[in-house]
């Protein structure tokens, strides 16, 4: 039996590519959460800046130290 790529299904079919779509879904949520107001969760959440942080893990339980 001879195997068939991906693409040439995709291509014969009109089919865009899985990478393709999950980045339009991406895009289309970004606006979504870009139209909300100012003080949704989400919004804040992209606003949201992460200081540094050293991850030490201890025995079982993960322990963070600032660096």
């Amino acid at each position: 039996m001879d195997r068939i790529r991906n693409d040439a299904i995709r291509q014969k079919f009109g089919v865009a590519p899985i990478s393709d779509k999950m980045q339009e879904d991406r895009m289309r949520w970004y606006g979504h959460v870009l139209r909300e107001k100012e003080d949704s969760v989400r919004k804040m959440g992209l606003k949201f800046e992460v200081s540094t942080l050293i991850w030490r893990w201890i025995g079982k339980g993960g322990v963070i130290a600032p660096k």
